[in-house]
């Protein structure tokens, strides 16, 4: 991962309301954790008429954050870039504060075994407006593009905002760990597509939800797709050495990451073992057991 230029020195204040740009503003809720580094950092787009980008968690202090900062002004826009809790689990309550339609691509996916290591499913959340990519949303002097970003999670949007070259990237691209890939409805072969597909836009600066802002994109998004691929060969040759099983990989693979993020790495290796069947890589065999495969399926 050392080549992987993440962003460790974000000065921040919970509740404080940064200018990033003259079109973005910033506040971060308080909710730190292994899998949001300091907090949700919920973007206000615009003056006067403006988008509110992942709410965030439902947690007062940062619904009143956001409220104060805002006072004077109209929210138009409720954007999610995708239901899990730290994103839009705060959005009912922000919405019945500010009187706003809510944007996003779709409720929650179903699935009982997703989100058990990470920041929890936002089951409840439905947007009232569902996008679709190239989808266009306006207000007074701002443009926002919508691009469908799979792979974190089945329902993840970024949001474009091309009057200064700035993609918001939620949790597809993050700003000081790689993203979680959690099956099922997480998906490594649609992340890895949804990254190739950044490195051809315009973008010249990421604002991620966890982290601070990525300056120099398309290198980082080069590092993390390389950062994948190396995985990926890694796995391959514990296969070499009949190291098969999740559990064997991970005590192999992250032997020095803490052991309290160990779960979350197994969801990792799932998603990577899952596409590489996909790709015909590994296979079954006739005692349903994964095992490499000696020749590519065609």
């Amino acid at each position: 991962m050392s080549d992987i230029p993440f962003h460790r020195d974000l000065a921040f204040d919970y509740g404080r309301v940064d200018q990033l740009s003259p079109l973005i503003r910033r506040v971060i809720a308080r909710n730190p954790s292994p899998f949001t580094f300091h907090g949700t950092g919920t973007y206000i787009i615009g003056h006067g008429d403006v988008a509110v980008i992942d709410p965030g968690p439902d947690l007062p202090d940062h619904r009143q954050a956001l409220l104060d900062c805002l006072d004077g002004e109209r929210v138009s826009h409720i954007l999610i870039t995708h239901t899990h809790d730290d994103h839009s689990g705060g959005a009912r309550a922000f919405q019945a504060a500010v009187d706003a339609p809510t944007y996003g691509f779709a409720a929650h996916p179903s699935s009982h075994e997703q989100d058990q290591v990470e920041a929890g499913a936002d089951e409840a959340f439905t947007p009232d407006h569902r996008l679709a990519e190239g989808d266009v949303l306006a207000g007074a002097g701002w443009r926002l593009e919508t691009l469908h970003t799979p792979g974190h999670l089945s329902n993840h949007l970024c949001f474009a905002l091309p009057a200064e070259a700035a993609l918001f990237t939620g949790d597809h691209v993050m700003g000081w760990s790689t993203s979680v890939i959690v099956p099922p409805n997480g998906h490594m072969g649609d992340y890895i597509r949804n990254m190739e597909r950044l490195l051809d836009r315009p973008d010249r600066i990421y604002y991620p939800t966890h982290g601070a802002p990525i300056a120099e994109p398309q290198p980082f998004v080069r590092a993390l797709i390389r950062h994948r691929r190396e995985r990926e060969a890694n796995i391959l040759a514990c296969f070499g050495e009949n190291i098969t099983t999740v559990t064997a990989i991970v005590e192999r693979l992250y032997r020095d990451v803490p052991r309290h993020l160990h779960a979350a790495a197994a969801q990792s290796v799932q998603a990577h073992l899952i596409h590489l069947q996909e790709q015909g890589r590994i296979g079954l065999d006739d005692q349903n057991r994964l095992r490499l495969r000696t020749t590519q399926a065609g």
